[in-house]
C-alpha cells in the first residue's frame, strides 16, 4: 500500500493511473470491520482503492470530542494493508485547510433535521471536507456507510448541487454479533454501557417489525419510551422518516428509514434501520 500525506504527491501518483477506475473511502480512522467492508466493496468494483484518514476539525461541535477522537494510525495502516487497500491519504490539517477559509453550501432542510438539530454546523464541516477530498482524489465511485444515513444524503445532495462526477455507493451497516452497530466510538463504552447500548438496535428492529404507516406517531412514542426506560441511556430522537428527505414518512414515501441517536453513558451513538 502506498501512503501519501500531501495532495501534490497523491495527485501526481493518481495521474499515472488515469485509465483506471478509482474507488474512494473517506474515513476519520480508528478503523473497524464496518470501514473494512467499505474497502472490500470498493475493491470489488474498481481497479484502484484509495482510503483517506483525516480527523476533520470543522465537523466537531465540541473541541473535547475532537481531542479525544481515537487516532491509532499504526493499527489502521495494518488493517488497510490486510484488506488490500492500494493507497492511503493521511494528510495533516494544514494540507487540507488554509488559515482563513469560508464555506457554506445551502443543502436545504437536510442540514437542520435530526443530527443537524443536535449538531449545528456539523454538515457544513462534512460537505467542506468531502468536497476537498473529492477534488483531490477525483474518484469514479465514493463509498460511504449506511450507519451515517443522513451524512450519505447530505453528501449526495452536495454532489448533485455542485455537479461532481462521482457515483455514490451506500454500504450496509456492519453489526456486532449482538446487534450493536460498529462505530469508532464504541471503544469509549464501559461494560455496563455496552450492555445498555443494545436497546438502540433492539428498538429499531421492534419499529421495523411493528411498522404501520397509519400508526407512526404511536410507534415513535412507544419506541422513545423503550429507549428512556433503559438505564444509562439518554435518547435524543427516534424517528420514522422518508428515506430521501428525512421529513416524516407518509403513505407517499417510496423509501422509509427509522433513525435514532442517544447518549449511552458519556458516548453518543447513532443507528438506523431501513423499513422500506
Amino acid at each position: 500500500m502506498k501512503i501519501f500525506d500531501t495532495r501534490d504527491a497523491l495527485q501526481q501518483y493518481l495521474g499515472t493511473l488515469s485509465t483506471k477506475t478509482v474507488g474512494f473511502v473517506p474515513t476519520m480512522g480508528a478503523l473497524h470491520r464496518g470501514h473494512i467492508s467499505l474497502i472490500e466493496q470498493a475493491k470489488a468494483g474498481n481497479d484502484v482503492v484509495v482510503c483517506s484518514i483525516f480527523v476533520n476539525p470543522t465537523q466537531f461541535n465540541d473541541p473535547a470530542d475532537l481531542d479525544k477522537y481515537p487516532r491509532p494510525i499504526e493499527a489502521d495502516i495494518a488493517k488497510l494493508e490486510a484488506a488490500g487497500c492500494d493507497i492511503l491519504f493521511n494528510p495533516p490539517v494544514t494540507e487540507i485547510y488554509g488559515s482563513n477559509e469560508n464555506w457554506h453550501l445551502n443543502i436545504g432542510q437536510l442540514e437542520f433535521l435530526l443530527e443537524g438539530e443536535f449538531r449545528p454546523g456539523h454538515y457544513q464541516g462534512v460537505t467542506q471536507v468531502v468536497y476537498k477530498l473529492l477534488d483531490i482524489v477525483k474518484p469514479t465511485n465514493l463509498y460511504m456507510g449506511q450507519k451515517d444515513y443522513q451524512q450519505f444524503l447530505v453528501v449526495s445532495r452536495m454532489v448533485q448541487l455542485l455537479g461532481i462526477p462521482v457515483k455514490m455507493v451506500m454500504c450496509p451497516i456492519e453489526r456486532e454479533a449482538d446487534g450493536l452497530a460498529m462505530s469508532s466510538r464504541n471503544i469509549h463504552l464501559t461494560a455496563d454501557d455496552r450492555k445498555h447500548s443494545l436497546v438502540l438496535s433492539q428498538t429499531l428492529n421492534w419499529l421495523k417489525d411493528n411498522f404501520d404507516i397509519h400508526n407512526v406517531f404511536e410507534l415513535e412514542q412507544q419506541a422513545m419510551a423503550m429507549l428512556q426506560a433503559e438505564p444509562g441511556v439518554q435518547p435524543e430522537y427516534i424517528e420514522v422518516a422518508d428515506g430521501t428527505t428525512l421529513l416524516p414518512a407518509d403513505e407517499h414515501s417510496t423509501s422509509i428509514v427509522a433513525l435514532t441517536a442517544a447518549k449511552v453513558g458519556k458516548t453518543r451513538l447513532i443507528d438506523n434501520v431501513l423499513i422500506k
